[in-house]
């Protein structure tokens, strides 16, 4: 029997953007957050035409702030090209100090990886599920 193509790594009502399928295979999931992602310029536009890719996508805790590597966003079709930002660059997550404090213990202490599930809008806002 096929499996479902309803994507569970977004909550009900939101727009998907871009789902990372390969995380389930390659990884466990243990535990999973909802982050926002601080973005720049037509990066939001981008989005909204599902112009994202997480595949080789991971995230890091530095200075007990999170970033987002190697998360793909091109580049807004109808933009000048004169402000448009790098597709690759490292991005900032916002989530509570308390959160980040919780995931950095855990993931020192028993070796695990940040890895980005889906990417959806919920009322307007771009959100990262952060397994």
């Amino acid at each position: 029997m096929a499996r479902s193509q309803k994507p569970r790594d977004v909550p009900a009502g939101a727009q998907t953007i871009a789902v990372n399928r390969r995380a389930r295979r390659d990884y466990d999931i243990l535990d999973s957050i909802e982050v926002g992602i601080v973005l720049r310029g037509d990066e939001v536009k981008s989005l909204r035409e599902a112009k994202a890719q997480l595949a080789e996508a991971w995230a890091r805790i530095d200075g007990n702030e999170l970033w987002v590597h190697n998360l793909h966003i091109a580049a807004y079709s109808h933009s000048a090209g004169v402000w448009t930002p790098e597709p690759l660059r490292v991005r900032k997550l916002l989530a509570h100090r308390s959160e980040i404090l919780r995931l950095n213990s855990r993931v020192q202490q028993d070796r695990l990886a940040l890895i980005p599930l889906s990417m959806y809008f919920v009322k307007g806002r771009a959100k990262l599920s952060l397994a």
